[in-house]
């Protein structure tokens, strides 16, 4: 019988080829394709939405003087596209504590920057979020997200070997001083997530009940204190609630998705578009609905639902508590971020200002997302001989 399982297991590493032995070779082995393929299909759809959005969107930005291409925003996005699946691959082929490093390395520079945005940041819509570059801007709290998550993980992982920490109190300054910094902006949406992601890995993480009951009553005082006292929460919240304010942007993201029913008008034939804000990026969910139909938003969010439920399932017999963390972690705030987004083009949520992974256009959202699915590669990357040989003698 053992010599029967014998002959079913994959070559051990140690015979695998030359070509095999390199890190190339390695990660073909390891890395899990299905989640690759998957975040492949959704970067293709990424760019036929841009596609559909950019003439829109040239149009809403041209002025007398300039007169950007129907696909200018197109264009834009498959140079993002281009530089950023490199970086996505590199970061996939790092060993785990490689990642871990690299991760609390980003964390600390990035959140010098977020520190640094109120003082340098340039002024959009009316929040200062972004740090111009010359070549682009640069969005700090997007590369934060996956770096702050890997951190959390870390912190939450040592406890096991680290009794004494308050890593519970440790982590609780660290989201406070992410959001004290994300307010100013200010960037209310990112708050959330943020936070979300913080309880989310501490319920993961094992921690007591009673304290966690208490942390989701203080997130709703939080949410009410915010209502009453942070002008950009009552302007979202009594949009979304009473019609006020900037509703106006969802009312036409809804009237612009359902105005192409099942299947859609068709590519390029869409005119609601021409009325959204922000057709490339916020509201880009809406214009998949109109040129493609309701169908093909069922089939996005099933897109996602699949990339989170994968890496979810590939961590049921993850023994190493930090890998567990952190690849939990960031399929969360991956599936979290493209959640709200739909939910605000279909008047589910208020408006946030919240791209949709891997499909929105954007630089630092395309980069940041790329960095973020990069480390969630390698946290799920497994030894193939190893896995079958436990299954196989337990």
């Amino acid at each position: 019988m053992a010599g029967a399982l014998k002959l079913k297991l994959p070559i051990d590493p140690a015979h695998y080829g030359r070509a095999d032995r390199s890190p190339i070779g390695r990660w073909v082995w390891e890395i899990d394709r299905v989640l690759l393929l998957l975040v492949a299909a959704l970067i293709v759809v990424g760019l036929i939405a841009v596609a559909a959005a950019s003439p829109a969107a040239a149009l809403r930005y041209s002025d007398e003087g300039t007169r950007l291409g129907d696909l200018h925003f197109f264009y834009r996005q498959l140079m993002w596209v281009a530089v950023s699946m490199p970086v996505m691959i590199l970061i996939s082929m790092m060993p785990r504590d490689r990642a871990r490093r690299f991760s609390l390395g980003g964390a600390l520079i990035f959140l010098v920057l977020l520190a640094a945005v109120p003082f340098v940041g340039a002024e959009k819509n009316g929040a200062v979020r972004w740090i111009e570059l010359g070549i682009g801007q640069l969005q700090p709290s997007e590369f934060l997200k996956p770096f702050f998550v890997v951190t959390l993980a870390w912190l939450m992982s040592i406890k096991e070997k680290e009794k004494g920490l308050p890593i519970f109190w440790l982590s609780g300054w660290l989201v406070g001083i992410v959001a004290v910094l994300l307010m100013k902006q200010p960037d209310f949406g990112s708050t959330i997530i943020f936070g979300a992601i913080w309880i989310t890995m501490l319920t993961l993480a094992g921690i007591n009940l009673r304290i966690l009951g208490l942390l989701g009553v203080a997130a709703v005082v939080g949410v009410i204190l915010a209502y009453f006292f942070y002008p950009v929460a009552t302007i979202r919240i009594d949009g979304f609630l009473f019609g006020e304010g900037d509703n106006y942007q969802v009312e036409k993201a809804m009237q612009t998705l359902t105005a192409g029913g099942l299947f859609g008008m068709g590519p390029g034939g869409g005119t609601r578009k021409f009325s959204l804000p922000e057709p490339q990026n916020d509201y880009i969910f809406s214009v998949i609905g109109e040129e493609f139909g309701l169908i093909a938003c069922a089939a996005v969010a099933c897109l996602y639902l699949a990339i989170v439920v994968r890496v979810l399932v590939k961590l049921l017999d993850e023994e190493d508590v930090f890998a567990l963390l952190a690849a939990s972690g960031l399929a969360i705030q991956f599936g979290l971020q493209a959640l709200i987004n739909m939910a605000v083009n279909v008047q589910l949520a208020p408006s946030k200002g919240m791209t949709l992974p891997f499909i929105s256009y954007g630089g630092s959202s395309m980069l940041a997302l790329s960095i973020g699915m990069g480390l969630l590669l390698a946290f799920t990357r497994r030894n193939p001989y190893l896995r079958a040989r436990r299954l196989a003698y337990g």
